[in-house]
């Protein structure tokens, strides 16, 4: 049993004196990771701005429509506050602490009798009461860290507010294995020792022990079935948040597993993989690893790469370096598979895989499973992507749901299955006469190729790479049938982004619709300097939008969706297969 007496000051007694060793040793040697001194600069510097974005009436943060999460802010200023260094002017301010303690006063006003938040969003929605797990795990966090600075009456008006929190939390969000339990479990275990209930502790360890169980031997959770790749880093926050308060060696394996998971699973240019995750489509931009990537040698490495493929005037955000500062540990460091020239991983039993042939890097995916019914976990149907180091990814951009013509194949009409606007509760399962997702995919890395099931209809995809502009997709139908047949090759788009055709038709890309018939663009279309080939029967149409999870409606903007080419089969044409060239 871990012990619940390892205080939140103790913790940044540490994180001082390793801020301090890694100031006395010198400059950090090419294979160790060193951040403390970096990151205090950028906390302090940000200290200011963050104030500034405080009501002092109301001390709630943000602006617009106010929700919980804005009060977020006060960790990285309790944090600010309590790290004693001669650099951090912040330490004990008085109007630092002021601030922090208006944040929780501005919680209270709104919880309600069980502790609870209105779940409400920037674009006005509401979603119902919820303990929320990032504001609760931060508010803990930061009363910790400054409770013994507090008036007595403001201390005990936290403290009954927090008992009420996260007794709620204790009985009533830790009943399955999900990121946001595990969240609330790493929040109870803090919650356990700043408000001295060992009992809470003793449940959050236990809570961790079947989370870090159930993690894929791959070194990822799922929520259905393969990879949630953009909610894997919530996992590793907070598994690596409750490792540096706990010392729970239990917990260190699957960190280590999940920083050669995702190591591997970045495009080049720091971005996020997304062809095996079954939550998020593509996002553009550097995910920068948590804290919990700090603590083995491939995560530092990890870390460091995606450190390094930031812009150079894109400062983290002030929350993360608290994290780090107080709780992510420096050290010898592998470095990252991204930094190779060529390099082939394979995940799990041939589950999916991604190659490097600088400055190409394809990723497959050969994750299947059946239509979820739940609004969040996405169809298994789109399962190639690629990426040119000057051309970003530009295929592929991941998975939704209602939408057949992100699928690599589909097998019937495809008109049957569309979502219908302002529907928000919507039935996911397809109706008769469409199947959009296969029923197995078997990939052989070798030859970078997938062979799919759908229902009996036997379809194949390829990548081949020819040289450093050079690449080519093949679709292919492998079991003639007389049902429609299509392949679906989905273009990532860049908003006001040229586009034009060897037909002639061009323009740039916006909310306008685009619809090109089989032999209208002629024998190609390019965009962002990518030229795919056309057969004759392939037509175009933009923009193909996703089903957004995260609006009430499901409604998606034009920049959410794709490009796609629809290339149908016949009994004439079971093959087709698309050149691409880097024109720039």
């Amino acid at each position: 049993m871990t012990s619940c007496r390892r205080t939140m000051r103790t913790i940044v007694l540490t994180a001082v004196i390793a801020a301090f060793v890694t100031t006395a040793a010198g400059p950090a040697r090419a294979d160790e990771l060193k951040f403390k001194d970096d990151f205090l600069a950028q906390l302090v510097a940000a200290v200011p701005k963050l104030l500034a974005q405080q009501d002092k009436e109301t001390g709630r943060f943000g602006s617009g429509i106010w929700i919980v999460t804005d009060q977020n802010l006060m960790f990285p200023l309790a944090a600010a506050w309590s790290i004693k260094d001669a650099k951090n002017p912040h330490h004990h301010s008085p109007k630092v602490l002021e601030a922090v303690m208006a944040a929780g006063d501005a919680l209270i006003a709104d919880q309600d009798a069980k502790g609870m938040w209105e779940f409400r969003k920037k674009d006005g929605s509401t979603w119902g009461p919820i303990y929320m797990p990032w504001t609760y795990s931060r508010w803990i966090r930061a009363y910790g860290l400054v409770k013994d600075g507090m008036p007595a009456d403001r201390r005990a008006k936290w403290e009954k507010a927090l008992l009420l929190g996260y007794e709620g939390i204790s009985k009533n969000e830790l009943d399955h294995l999900h990121n946001i339990p595990t969240h609330h479990a790493m929040g109870l275990y803090i919650a356990g020792q700043v408000l001295n209930r060992p009992q809470w502790c003793q449940q959050a360890q236990a809570f961790m022990k079947k989370i870090v169980d159930s993690q894929d031997p791959g070194g990822f959770w799922s929520e259905n079935k393969g990879p949630v790749v953009n909610y894997d880093f919530v996992y590793v926050d907070a598994i690596g948040t409750y490792y540096a308060v706990s010392n729970d060696q239990a917990v260190l394996p699957a960190l280590q597993r999940s920083a050669t998971f995702h190591a591997n699973f970045t495009y080049p240019d720091g971005s996020d993989v997304e062809t095996v995750d079954e939550r998020n489509p593509y996002h553009a931009g550097v995910t920068m690893p948590n804290l919990g990537f700090t603590f083995s040698p491939d995560g530092r490495g990890y870390v460091q790469q995606q450190r390094e493929r930031r812009p150079k005037d894109a400062p983290l955000g002030a929350d993360q370096l608290a994290s780090f500062l107080l709780y992510g540990q420096e050290g010898e460091m592998t470095p990252a598979p991204g930094s190779k020239a060529s390099h082939q991983f394979v995940l799990g039993k041939n589950d999916a895989m991604v190659s490097r042939q600088a400055p190409w890097f394809a990723a497959m995916s050969a994750y299947t499973a059946e239509v979820p019914k739940a609004r969040w976990i996405q169809d298994r149907q789109n399962f190639v992507s690629l990426f040119h180091d000057k051309a970003g990814v530009f295929l592929g951009g991941g998975n939704t749901k209602l939408q057949p013509l992100w699928s690599t194949f589909t097998v019937g009409d495809v008109s049957l299955l569309k979502h219908k606007a302002g529907d928000e509760n919507p039935d996911f399962t397809p109706p008769a006469g469409i199947v959009h997702v296969p029923k197995s995919a078997t990939l052989d890395p070798s030859a970078q190729s997938i062979i799919f099931d759908y229902g009996g209809v036997v379809c194949a995809v390829q990548v081949k790479i020819s040289d450093p502009t050079t690449a080519s997709v093949s679709y292919v139908l492998t079991s003639p049938t007389d049902k429609p047949v299509e392949a679906h090759a989905t273009l990532l788009p860049r908003m006001k982004g040229e586009w034009k055709t060897e037909s002639g038709k061009s323009g740039k890309l916006g909310e306008e619709p685009i619809k090109l018939r089989p032999g209208e663009a002629g024998a190609w279309i390019e965009h962002h300097g990518v030229r795919v080939s056309l057969p004759p029967q392939a037509s175009i149409t933009w923009p193909v939008l996703p089903h957004n999870p995260y609006t009430k409606d499901g409604h998606a903007e034009p920049a959410e969706g794709r490009i796609v080419i629809t290339l149908p089969f016949s009994a004439e044409v079971l093959k087709h297969e698309l050149t691409i060239t880097v024109t720039e």
